[in-house]
C-alpha cells in the first residue's frame, strides 16, 4: 500500500484551506491571499532564473511593473477578457527579459546582479516620469478586469481565477524542473564549460532563463490587476525585489516548495510590516544577509539533502 508523500498531504491540506476560505473570512484576508499567490507566482519566477539556471538578476520587479501596467492598461482601453491581458503582460515582460539575458551572456555574478540593478532601476525611473502611460508620480487607476462582460470589484470575485492561475504557473514550474530544460538549466548553474560539453547551447538557455523568469513576473503583474484598482512606482523600487529575493534565499536556492513556502511566509511578514517601511527594510535586510552568510541553501534545499543522506543510510542499513 503507498502512503502520500509530505509533499501530496502539503498540496491536498493546502488546496483544502483554499476551498473552503472564502466561505470563513472577511475581505482584507482575501485581499492578503490574493497578494500571497502573486508573490508566490514572483518567487517561482526568480527560482527559475536563479535558482535553477543560476543567474543572479536583480530585475524582477521591473518585469512586474511591466505586466502591471500592461494589463492595467489594456482593461482599462479596451476591456478584453483578463487573460489576453495577463498574457500580454506576460508576453511582452518576457520578450523584454530575453533582450536582457544578452547580459548574461557577456557579464557574470556581480556584473550581472549590478547591471540587472541599473535596468530595474530604469524601469522604475520611467514608471515614475511616463506620465501619460504610467500615471508618474500620482499614480494609474485601473478600470475592473473583466471576463466576458463579468467585471471582477473586489477581492472575493477575484480569488478563483488568482488560485486557479497561480496553481496553473506552479504545476508549469515543477515540469519545467523536470524535464530536460530543466535538467539543462541545472547543468548550466554548476557549470557553463561542462554544460557546453554536454552539448547544451549556452548562449540560448541563458536567454530563455531570463525570458521565461521575466514572464512569470508579467503574468504575476497581470494577476495584481484582477483584484486591485491603483498601483503607483514606488511600490515597484528595489525593496520588492529584495522582498522576492529574501523569499527565495531562504526557502532555498533550487527549491520550488522553497519558493513558494518563502513566499508565503515573507509575503505575510511584508502585509505585517506594510505600515513601517523602514523597518521592513532593515528587518528583510538582515535576514536575508544572515542567510547568505550562516545558511546560504535555504531552509527546504538543506531538508532534501538530509532526506537524501537518510534515504542513503537507510539503503546501506
Amino acid at each position: 500500500m503507498k502512503f502520500m508523500t509530505p509533499d501530496r498531504w502539503a498540496l491536498t491540506a493546502a488546496a483544502l484551506l483554499l476551498l473552503v476560505l472564502p466561505f470563513a473570512v472577511s475581505g482584507y484576508v482575501l485581499y492578503v491571499v490574493n497578494l500571497l499567490m502573486v508573490f508566490v507566482v514572483l518567487a517561482l519566477g526568480m527560482h527559475v532564473v536563479i535558482g535553477e539556471a543560476g543567474q543572479f538578476a536583480l530585475s524582477h520587479t521591473a518585469f512586474y511593473g511591466i505586466g502591471i501596467f500592461t494589463a492595467g492598461l489594456i482593461n482599462t482601453h479596451w476591456h478584453p477578457p483578463f487573460i489576453v491581458s495577463i498574457l500580454a503582460g506576460g508576453l511582452l515582460s518576457g520578450v523584454l527579459g530575453y533582450v536582457i539575458g544578452l547580459l548574461a551572456l557577456r557579464m557574470r555574478d556581480i556584473y550581472l546582479a549590478l547591471a540587472t540593478f541599473a535596468f530595474g532601476e530604469a524601469m522604475q525611473w520611467v514608471f515614475l516620469n511616463w506620465e501619460g502611460v504610467t500615471g508618474g508620480s500620482n499614480g494609474m487607476r485601473m478600470e475592473p478586469a473583466e471576463l466576458f462582460g463579468y467585471k471582477l470589484t473586489n477581492d472575493l470575485q477575484a480569488y478563483p481565477f488568482v488560485v486557479v492561475l497561480t496553481a496553473g504557473m506552479l504545476w508549469l514550474t515543477i515540469a519545467l524542473s523536470r524535464s530536460q530544460y530543466g535538467s539543462s538549466l541545472r547543468a548550466l548553474r554548476e557549470s557553463d564549460v561542462a554544460a557546453m560539453a554536454m552539448g547544451i547551447n549556452v548562449k540560448a538557455m541563458k536567454q530563455s532563463a531570463f525570458a521565461v523568469s521575466a514572464a512569470f513576473a508579467g503574468i504575476a503583474g497581470g494577476m495584481y490587476t484582477l483584484f486591485t484598482s491603483f498601483i503607483h512606482p514606488e511600490s515597484l523600487g528595489f525593496q520588492t525585489t529584495i522582498v522576492v529575493l529574501t523569499m527565495v534565499v531562504v526557502g532555498g536556492i533550487g527549491s520550488v516548495r522553497g519558493a513558494v513556502a518563502g513566499a508565503i511566509a515573507f509575503g505575510l511578514l511584508s502585509e505585517l510590516l506594510r505600515q513601517a517601511l523602514s523597518i521592513q527594510e532593515l528587518i528583510f535586510g538582515v535576514i536575508l544577509m544572515g542567510f547568505m552568510m550562516f545558511k546560504p541553501k535555504g531552509l527546504f534545499a538543506d531538508r532534501k539533502q538530509r532526506v537524501g543522506r537518510k534515504a542513503a543510510q537507510g539503503a546501506h542499513s
